[in-house]
C-alpha cells in the first residue's frame, strides 16, 4: 500500500491529501502510459488519478513557493494539481507486462529506482480525457541550468542551434493522437521534434491536430476540432500574459496539452464548457456546485473501489505548464524571453491551424448544402 504521510508537504493553498496517519493513493503504482516526454520514472496510481513524479528538491521547492507566494497566484490554475511529495516506503509494484516494447520495460526498470527518492504527488491531467491526445512543448531558448559546467552548458548551446529551440522557443518533445478505427494511441517520440527545421513545425500541428481523410482514421472532424483549437489557443494567450508579468527563469519546462480525441465525447465535452460559459456571463456561478459534485464522486469511487467509473463530461481540452526542476524566481530581471518567445510561437503555430481548419469546416458545411 502507498501512502502520503500526514505530514508531507502540502501547503497551505494546494489541494491536499485527506486527513489521517496515512492516505492511501493506491494498491499499486505503474508506468505512466501516456507519457510523451520528460525523463522515464513517471509513474501513475492504479486509477490513473494522480501521478507520481520523482523530484530534485528544487521542483518541490517551487511548487510549495507557487502555493504559497501571493505573487504566483495568477500561474497556479496553468499549473497541475499538487497534493505533495512523498517517499516511497517500499518498491512500487510494478511488473513487466507480456509483450511490451524496450521502452516500456525501460519505464518499469526506472519506476523501480523511483521509488527510492522523494517523489511529486500531482494530478495526472490526462486523466479526465476518455480518449487524451497529448501534445508536450519543450519551451525557452536556453537548455541548460546556471550550474551547469562549461562543457554541457556548449553541448546544450549546440543543441538548441541544430533543433527548433534557439530560433523559435520551442520543441515538440513528443505527442500522442488516438486513432479512430483501432481506438489506440499513435505515439510520435522525441526523434521527430529533435530532427525538425522551424519551417516544419505547422506540420507537426497537422499531425497533432488532425482532420479525419480517406488516407487517415485520426482527428476530430474540422466543425469539432475548430471550438477545441480556439480554446487551447485562448488559454495559451493567458498563460503568455500571466508570464509576462513573472520574473522567472525555466529551464527544460514545457506546456503540456491535452485534448478529447473520441469525437462524440468531444462534442458532449464542448456542449459542456458552451454551457458553463454562459452561465458565467449571466453570473451563475456554479464552480461551488462542481466541487461538491467531485466530492460525491470521490465518496462512491471509494465504496466501489476497483469498479472503473465512467469518465464525468468536462472540458474538451486543457492546458497546462510542467516541469518545474529548473526554474527560478529572480526578482529585478524581468520575464523569461525565451519562454515567452516559446509562447509566441506557439500561439501563432495555433492561429496557422485555426485557419486550416476553419477552411475545411466551411468546405464541409457547404458540401452538406448541395
Amino acid at each position: 500500500m502507498l501512502s502520503v504521510p500526514a505530514t508531507s508537504s502540502a501547503p497551505s493553498g494546494a489541494s491536499t491529501p485527506r486527513s489521517g496517519a496515512h492516505t492511501p493513493l493506491s494498491g499499486s503504482i505503474t508506468p505512466l502510459s501516456s507519457q510523451v516526454g520528460g525523463h522515464l520514472g513517471v509513474q501513475s496510481t492504479a486509477d490513473g488519478s494522480l501521478i507520481i513524479k520523482p523530484s530534485l528538491p528544487a521542483e518541490a521547492s517551487f511548487y510549495q513557493q507557487l502555493a504559497a507566494d501571493a505573487k504566483l497566484a495568477d500561474l497556479r490554475p496553468f499549473t497541475p494539481k499538487f497534493l505533495g511529495t512523498l517517499t516511497l516506503e517500499e518498491r512500487a509494484a510494478v511488473e513487466r507486462v507480456e509483450g511490451k516494447g524496450e521502452d516500456e520495460a525501460k519505464g518499469v526498470s526506472e519506476a523501480y529506482k523511483a521509488a527510492e527518492k522523494e517523489s511529486l504527488v500531482l494530478e495526472n491531467v490526462s486523466h479526465a480525457f476518455a480518449r487524451p491526445n497529448i501534445l508536450d512543448i519543450k519551451l525557452g531558448t536556453v537548455l541548460y541550468d546556471e550550474g551547469a559546467t562549461p562543457e554541457k552548458r556548449a553541448r546544450m548551446e549546440e543543441t538548441a542551434r541544430k533543433t527548433t529551440s534557439a530560433e523559435t522557443g520551442v520543441r515538440l518533445t513528443g505527442f500522442q493522437v488516438y486513432d479512430n478505427n483501432t481506438g489506440k494511441p499513435v505515439p510520435t517520440g522525441k526523434e521527430y521534434g529533435k530532427s525538425i527545421k522551424p519551417a516544419d513545425l505547422p506540420d507537426g500541428m497537422r499531425r497533432f491536430f488532425p482532420v479525419p481523410s480517406s488516407s487517415s482514421s485520426q482527428g476530430l472532424p474540422a466543425p469539432t476540432l475548430l471550438p477545441i483549437l480556439e480554446g487551447i489557443r485562448d488559454i495559451v494567450e493567458q498563460l503568455r500574459e500571466v508570464l509576462s508579468e513573472i520574473e522567472l527563469r525555466m529551464v527544460g519546462g514545457s506546456v503540456l496539452i491535452v485534448y478529447e480525441g473520441e469525437v462524440k465525447r468531444a462534442e458532449e465535452c464542448m456542449k459542456w464548457l458552451e454551457e458553463k460559459m454562459e452561465k458565467a456571463e449571466q453570473g451563475d456561478d456554479d464552480e461551488e456546485e462542481d466541487e461538491e459534485e467531485e466530492e460525491s464522486e470521490d465518496e462512491d469511487g471509494e465504496e466501489e473501489e476497483g469498479k472503473e467509473k465512467p469518465k464525468k463530461v468536462g472540458s474538451p481540452f486543457a492546458v497546462k505548464l510542467i516541469d518545474f526542476a529548473h526554474t527560478r524566481l529572480v526578482p529585478g530581471e524581468g520575464p523569461d524571453k525565451g519562454v515567452l518567445l516559446g509562447l509566441d510561437t506557439t500561439l501563432r503555430l495555433l492561429n496557422g491551424r485555426i485557419e486550416e481548419v476553419e477552411k475545411l469546416a466551411d468546405e464541409q458545411s457547404e458540401g452538406e448544402k448541395q
